[in-house]
This record gives C-alpha cells, sequence and structure tokens, in this order.
C-alpha cells in the first residue's frame, strides 16, 4: 500500500532543503568561500537553526569544512570518498551492498529510462535474497514498490504511455487489479514519500521504495524484506528515504558546482 503522509516523521521536503543548501553555498561563494552561520543565515535569508541545520549536513556531505565556527568552502567543490553511506563516492552497486548490510534487507537500484524500469543494480547480500523475478520486472511496475515509486515521479502523459504499453494485472490477490483503480491510487499517494507494498508482486515478500529525482533522472531505491517481518517495514522505510536525500542532495551539489540549476 503506499505510504500517506502524516503516517511517519518524514515530510517531502528534500527539494527544498536542497535549494536552501545551495543557497547557502553560493552565499559561501560570494563571501569568498567563508562565513559564519549567523552571516550565511542572514544573507541567504533563513532562519538561524534552520542555516545550522543544512550546515551540518553540507560538512557531512564533505562540501563545507567547519573551522571552529567559520565555514568554509572545500575546493574543488566535491563530496570526500571516506563515508560507506553514499552512492557517489562507491558507486551504485557498493552503495546497494552497503544499505544491505545496513538495514538487513534486499537493496535495488531501479530507473527509468527510454520508457522502461530498467534494474540498475541488486544487491549481493547472500543471508537477504533478492525477489526472484518470476514475472517480468519491467511489465508489472504497477504491482512492486520501485515501479510505483518510478511512476509516481512520472508525468501524466509518460505514465499513460506506459500503462498502455504495460497492462495492469493481477499477479497476486494482493495487487491492484485494473487500472482504474492503480490511477487512483497514485493520484492519493503523495509523490515524495516512500511507497509500502505487501505481497502485490511476489506472495510472502514485502517491499518499500523511495524517489531519488535530479533534473531530468528518474531512478529511486528500494528494498524487499519476508512479509512475516512486515512490521519493520515503515522504519526501514524511513531510514531509505534519508539514504535518498543524502544521495539527491549529493547529485544535485554535482550539477550546481557544474554550472547548472537544479
Amino acid at each position: 500500500m503506499p505510504y500517506r503522509e502524516g503516517e511517519s516523521g518524514t515530510a517531502p521536503t528534500l527539494i527544498q532543503s536542497v535549494r536552501r543548501a545551495v543557497r547557502l553555498l553560493d552565499e559561501l561563494e560570494r563571501r569568498g568561500g567563508t562565513g559564519s552561520a549567523k552571516q550565511l543565515a542572514r544573507d541567504a535569508v533563513l532562519p538561524l537553526p534552520t542555516a545550522y541545520h543544512l550546515l551540518r549536513t553540507l560538512v557531512h556531505e564533505g562540501l563545507v569544512r567547519n573551522d571552529n565556527g567559520a565555514y568554509r568552502l572545500v575546493s574543488p567543490l566535491r563530496r570526500g570518498t571516506d563515508t560507506a553511506a553514499h552512492a557517489p563516492a562507491l558507486g551504485i552497486q557498493a552503495w546497494v551492498d552497503t544499505l544491505s548490510r545496513e538495514l538487513d534487507a534486499a537493496v535495488y537500484f531501479v530507473q527509468y529510462l527510454d520508457g522502461e524500469v530498467r534494474l540498475g543494480a541488486v544487491s549481493g547480500n547472500p543471508a537477504r535474497p533478492p525477489v526472484e523475478e518470476w514475472a517480468d520486472f519491467r511489465a508489472t511496475a504497477h504491482a512492486h514498490a520501485a515501479g510505483q515509486s518510478l511512476l509516481l515521479q512520472l508525468e501524466p502523459e509518460q505514465r499513460d504511455a506506459h500503462l498502455s504499453r504495460h497492462r495492469v494485472t493481477a499477479l497476486t490477490p494482493h495487487t491492484v487489479a485494473t487500472r482504474g483503480d492503480f490511477e487512483r491510487r497514485l493520484a492519493a499517494a503523495p509523490r515524495r514519500l516512500p511507497v509500502l507494498e505487501h505481497q502485490e508482486y511476489a506472495l510472502g515478500t514485502a517491499c518499500a521504495a523511495v524517489p531519488i529525482t535530479v533534473g531530468a533522472e528518474t531512478a529511486a531505491v528500494a528494498l524487499s524484506i519476508p512479509a512475516a517481518e512486515g512490521a519493520r517495514l515503515r522504519g526501514l522505510a524511513d531510514r531509505l528515504q534519508k539514504r535518498a536525500e543524502q544521495v539527491l542532495i549529493a547529485q544535485t551539489f554535482a550539477v550546481a558546482a557544474a554550472g547548472h540549476e537544479p
């Protein structure tokens, strides 16, 4: 079932947070690469607690250094490679493997490319094997959390074209069985929050997915666990959302550093 706003403390504010953080980077650059939190909050027109929170994130991402309260741009503007939780530093495969061990779940990275769902990477954790692809993963996006997360990110005409190519059908007794019901479900689901799915693609499996969208890129990271452990799913989805936020911020900063609007 889709994850609903209000069922968790996670709010759909990733893009807003990224834009505010980029403003702080802009102000740091304008000041010659250094400034205090109070100066930057004033210049970026942000509440001081918000500025502190975002500056801590920037320091964690390796984009800014905190020298006894003076924040300095790291030059060149790029992330460090000492944190295993970040995809750009290690590569997607290493990232999903790390997440799999951290979350104790199978983890997947998926993209929407050329009008189709593409499975980019699957964790190789023997303790948490991935779901067997018993029905074509590309053609059954309506039934698994990863596909639902991708479809939520598409523009209406893209989604309409996809569902015209790939019919909504019931794979298990828990799958939404008609296109009309599925479209109503998507319309009621927040685009930026996790999707939770219980035994819709495969009996005995529960899944969650969160979006990763930067510019024209449409992607998601998903996880699966045995349905018997379904009580863990919402908490895992929140933790996965935090990881997705880190990737979103890192990739957006890379775009900003290249001189493009995120």
